[in-house]
């Protein structure tokens, strides 16, 4: 096995030099991508096609002739259904590894890892037959898996089984509900819901009765899509299983609650899941936002900041004090890149705290403290106790209110450096929504170092995207000046089985990054307003988001029509 891991390391390296060699990648491209492997784990082939440097079909050929395995473009095969169930789901999901045509009476299997010779000896055990693997990309070997055993399909099997034995929701006793909330039918939908979110890639799931069903939808990518609809007289059994499971009082149903539980998908990974509950005209509506515990944090230098962007990024969190905003709508990815500068700053001499309402990752090096408001532990009563711990560097997960502000900022003029979050449109808002908390404007002056602005874009598929000439009335939506872009290339998405027909696939976040100028100190401290700071930003140089989004669509990151859905024309 230690020589199978050599060769394997042996051909990865040998895999990047290749790329070099054949001006595929440059140095730096490489770098970036060995990188996150070391930073994130996974493999290098995959890590290269996820940023976007290279398709699986440039990889192929390479991949191909440094491991010694066939490539298989697992993504755009056709599978043989009956040659991919000589596989169980478990086993296929486990050793990443699909049986997907039978050729010369041998069994094509596309693996991850087809040089993990365990793997190879447990299939050939299983399917009883002879075996050629193939080299898959992981991402799309496991998107090929969940779409061969059709995770919804598995949801209206459950709802068969089910039948119309539950009765539409009435005023039961809690007992009556906690008997239907175990019932093991109803058990199964409620984790088929969870397993079809977990391989969509969703980020909450949504459970809206209607007057005549119930219809569950998946956020992906930002955006709601439905999935299917049940009948209403699942609904009570379904939310008290999910009330059951968040440790919720499973009687109460005229007022709201929240909750949270921890679960894990069919590849083990572990989710912490918010639950929360609404009562609505037609019954109780959850929301779940699903957060991946064990996810790994994007690097600086691969959030999406343009060089210039980047520089300043780093400047400003390497001062020794002050307070650096991060602003923007809810989910817009504010957290993610507060947490991706505390990496880059943590390191044995500094004392890194954070409070925060999630916490949405676990930081090895930082101290976190989760707040709870039903026994005091708020942001203002946690930062203060938190100051006596002697920090170096506070994260504030958001200001909400004038307590907090008001902490943060004397913490930030007194020798701390503070990170945190406020809700604005745009970066030059932001101090504006400080003076609003009666924040005096010396305060802010004195403490605010800079503030950065954000929003998430969705990215084309890299497997469908394709050039187009969109109309004028798409660029002039978008922001472009129609005679300059005449003969300018654009992308699109085409839709594909990889990407649900969605043209889409992940997100990308744009950036603009103002710090704090003597201009704009003075401005702030005269009472200016946020179209004002806006305007001497721009003046000074400051790149805005929507600016960032135009470049991504230039260098066909994103489309036109998408950032014209973020952001409005004058914006």
């Amino acid at each position: 096995m230690l020589i199978a891991e050599r060769f394997k390391r042996d051909a990865l390296a040998t895999l990047g030099e290749r790329l070099v060699r054949a001006e595929l990648l440059t140095e730096e491209d490489l770098q970036s991508a060995e990188g996150l492997v070391r930073q994130k784990g996974g493999r290098l082939a995959e890590t290269i096609v996820g940023m976007g440097l290279l398709t699986a079909k440039e990889l192929g050929p390479h991949l191909q002739a440094t491991s010694g395995f066939p490539f298989i473009d697992i993504a755009e095969e056709e599978i043989d259904a009956a040659t991919a169930v000589l596989l169980p789901e478990a086993m296929a999901i486990g050793r990443q590894a699909l049986p997907f045509a039978q050729r010369d009476g041998q069994v094509l299997v596309a693996m991850a890892d087809p040089m993990d010779l365990a793997t190879v000896d447990a299939l050939r055990v299983q399917i009883a037959r002879p075996i050629a693997p193939h080299f898959a990309l992981g991402n799309d070997l496991a998107e090929c898996i969940r779409r061969v055993f059709n995770v919804r399909e598995k949801m209206f099997t459950v709802l068969e089984e089910i039948g119309d034995d539950h009765p539409a929701e009435t005023e039961d006793p809690g007992d009556a509900l906690l008997d239907q909330a175990d019932d093991a039918p109803i058990v199964r939908l409620v984790n088929s819901i969870m397993v079809g979110a977990f391989a969509s890639g969703a980020s909450d799931i949504h459970i809206e009765p209607k007057a005549n069903n119930v219809r569950i939808r998946y956020r992906i990518d930002g955006l709601l899509y439905d999935q299917m609809t049940i009948p209403s007289n699942h609904l009570a059994p379904t939310i008290s299983r999910l009330k059951v499971m968040s440790r919720l009082d499973i009687a109460e149903k005229r007022r709201p609650q929240d909750g949270r539980f921890s679960t894990r998908d069919e590849n083990g990974r572990e989710y912490d899941v918010r639950l929360s509950v609404l009562p609505t005209v037609h019954g109780q509506k959850a929301c779940m936002r699903l957060l991946e515990k064990t996810g790994a944090l994007p690097d600086v230098a691969t959030l999406g900041l343009q060089p210039n962007q980047e520089a300043l990024f780093h400047n400003l969190i390497q001062r020794p004090h002050g307070l650096l905003l991060v602003t923007g709508p809810t989910g817009s990815g504010k957290t993610t890149t507060l947490y991706s500068a505390l990496r880059s700053l943590s390191d044995s001499t500094r004392n890194i705290n954070t409070v925060e309402d999630p916490v949405e990752y676990e930081l090895p090096e930082a101290n976190q403290v989760q707040v709870n408001p039903k026994i005091g532990l708020t942001f203002a009563s946690g930062l203060r106790s938190l100051l006596r711990q002697d920090p170096d560097i506070i994260l504030i997960g958001e200001i909400r209110d004038r307590e907090t502000a008001e902490i943060a900022i004397e913490s930030a003029m007194t020798g701390h450096f503070v990170l945190s979050t406020l809700h604005t449109n745009d970066a030059p808002s932001a101090l504006v929504r400080l003076q609003n908390m009666r924040m005096e404007p010396y305060m802010i002056t004195s403490s605010v170092v800079g503030v950065i602005g954000q929003r998430l874009l969705r990215k084309l598929c890299p497997l469908c995207k394709e050039t187009y000439k969109p109309s004028e009335a798409v660029l002039l939506a978008a922001g472009l000046d129609p005679a300059e872009h005449r003969h300018t290339e654009f992308a699109r998405g085409a839709g594909c089985r990889r990407c649900g027909g969605r043209g889409m696939r992940g997100r990308v976040a744009v950036y603009e990054v103002m710090p704090m100028s003597e201009e704009i100190r003075q401005m702030v401290l005269n009472g200016a307003s946020g179209s004002e700071l806006a305007a001497q930003a721009a003046a000074s140089g400051m790149a805005t988001m929507r600016q960032s989004a135009i470049q991504k669509v230039l260098d066909h990151t994103t489309s036109p029509e998408e950032v014209h859905r973020v952001f409005s024309v004058g914006e």
